[in-house]
């Protein structure tokens, strides 16, 4: 799996990415972060792409990727992972229920 080419298409159909902190760890478990950080230009997102241009294996061991992405609407993705099998999950703030409102 390309790490980048993952990234493009979790965030293609959602909101603008307001900044991301992710983390590979490589064979060696060497830890390397990448940062976009809020109000970042257009260059400073391309080189954030390009740093996460890499393959890794996203099937079933190790997980290699960790992470969180930010979008504008309060909303954000964070690593899915089960025995090493790894994938981005979007999350949204749930509604509050009625039973917690006062009667």
């Amino acid at each position: 799996m390309n790490a980048k080419e993952e990234f493009e298409d979790f965030v293609t159909s959602r909101p603008k990415v307001i900044c991301a902190i992710i983390t590979f760890v490589n064979d060696d478990f060497k830890e390397k972060q990448t940062v976009l950080r809020i109000g970042y230009t257009e260059e400073q997102y391309q080189d954030f792409l390009n740093s996460l241009d890499f393959d890794y294996d996203a099937g079933y061991g190790l997980q290699y990727l960790y992470g969180t992405i930010w979008f504008d609407n309060n909303t954000w993705g964070t690593r899915g992972e089960y025995d090493g099998s790894e994938w981005w999950i979007y999350n949204e703030c749930p509604q509050v229920v009625t039973d917690c409102y006062p009667s």
